[in-house]
């Protein structure tokens, strides 16, 4: 259980909140919806491993293996709108508190049905879709709440902190899951998911949200409040910029990461190891420039870095395609870990800075978008790889991420002097 704020003063955590680093955690909002998100981060990423596995045991097949990844982005392109505008509408810790539950409950249910023999792989694909579908739900309700939990002055602070347990979900979820489904098979692994959803909705029911919606009969319908949603998204200059910065990224820079097993396999010759260890290296980056933010906090000017941060992860990536040896494309695979939440992280930080409060539900759910950009983005760099080459379909794409970086620059001048 979390610690009360009269328990933080008397505790060890009281040293961790004085360091800079860490201060949002004194925080007992924030504190809360760390721990829950530190726990379905793991079960997320867990999943991520556990599915495929599971997929491809009961059906041999690389086209569903391929199928039920995809089948996933079909709530968020259809659902993102509505799912913000319910998180500006009603309750947000209710909102996080049914999709957690609803989770854990899938992860329950498919650990008894493989452990009593009865998964079949259309209970694994009607899963995906639920809680591809809860996800939606839940992402834009969470991270509106974290602006809920902090004075502004930490609101950098915690979105760094918020991406550091991410990235430690992403290095440790996948490795403790293939661990369990050695020792306990896919079964043992969703069990354990299921009990990092029950921890995750434990210490959300805790919460003491400090954001009250409008009343009912205040509300608009609900096709007006998208729509008010996309075009206070679009007049709002700050939020406009930043959601261009992740747009432009999403598309031309980070599906970069399709490709990574030709250079792995094809072009720098060190097979699936090495792409293990490309990734690792970039897991480093992203964690180093995680901790950097979380440091320097609301101190950063926001602009700039976000601008900046795009075109190094452009450029970091423009290098790694022509790198032609496996050591230098590992220590430039760091720096793209570190620009890719740099500049993640910022523009989170900027959304929700310059984002009033009944808005930000769904300001957040236009930013979750870019994962739909981000799978256009992937078949544009496959088709171009297939015309030109690994190496010059993602150059070709990182030097337009560069560009566009660039162009905004000079068009919108006010976006380099976000503070």
């Amino acid at each position: 259980m979390p610690l009360s704020d009269e328990a933080v003063s008397r505790s060890p955590l009281r040293f961790i909140t004085r360091l800079r680093a860490f201060e949002a955690l004194a925080q007992r909002e924030f504190r809360l919806l760390w721990l829950g998100q530190s726990s379905t981060g793991m079960a997320t990423w867990m999943d991520q491993v556990t599915r495929g596995w599971l997929i491809y045991e009961l059906t041999d097949s690389p086209l569903q293996l391929g199928l039920v990844r995809g089948i996933q982005a079909i709530p968020l392109l259809l659902l993102s709108p509505i799912a913000g505008t319910v998180a500006d509408r009603y309750s947000r810790k209710t909102q996080v508190w049914i999709a957690q539950s609803i989770d854990g409950l899938l992860h329950a249910l498919l650990a008894l049905l493989i452990l009593t023999g009865r998964i079949q792989p259309w209970h694994v694909y009607a899963t995906a879709i639920v809680m591809a579908t809860d996800q939606t739900f839940l992402q834009p309700a969470r991270a509106a709440m974290v602006a809920d939990s902090v004075p502004k002055r930490y609101l950098t602070n915690a979105i760094g902190l918020n991406s550091l347990v991410f990235n430690v979900a992403r290095s440790t979820g996948p490795a403790l899951a293939g661990v369990l489904i050695a020792r306990y098979g896919t079964g043992g692994s969703y069990a354990v998911q299921a009990l990092f959803c029950l921890f995750a909705t434990i210490w959300t029911g805790q919460l003491r949200p400090r954001f009250t919606p409008a009343p009912r009969s205040q509300h608009a319908p609900l096709g007006r409040s998208i729509l008010e949603g996309w075009k206070y998204s679009w007049r709002n200059e700050a939020v406009r910029s930043g959601l261009l910065v992740t747009m432009f990224a999403a598309f031309f820079i980070v599906p970069f990461m399709t490709l990574l097993p030709i250079f792995a396999r094809d072009l720098l010759g060190v097979g699936a190891s090495g792409q293990g260890f490309l990734l690792t290296a970039m897991g480093i980056g992203a964690l180093a420039s995680a901790f950097v933010i979380a440091s320097l906090g609301d101190r950063l000017s926001r602009g700039p870095l976000m601008l900046g941060g795009v075109a190094l992860y452009g450029l970091s990536v423009m290098a790694f395609a022509l790198s032609p040896w496996f050591h230098l494309s590992f220590a430039l695979m760091t720096i793209v870990g570190a620009a890719h939440v740099s500049s993640h992280a910022l523009v989170q930080t900027v959304i929700q800075t310059y984002s009033n409060a009944e808005f930000r539900g769904r300001t957040m759910a236009a930013f979750s978008m870019n994962q739909v950009v981000l799978t256009l983005g992937s078949l544009l760099i496959g088709t171009l790889a297939t015309l030109w080459g690994a190496r010059w379909a993602m150059a070709a794409m990182s030097a337009a991420g560069i560009v566009a970086m660039i162009a905004m620059f000079f068009a919108q001048p006010r976006a380099r002097n976000i503070r």
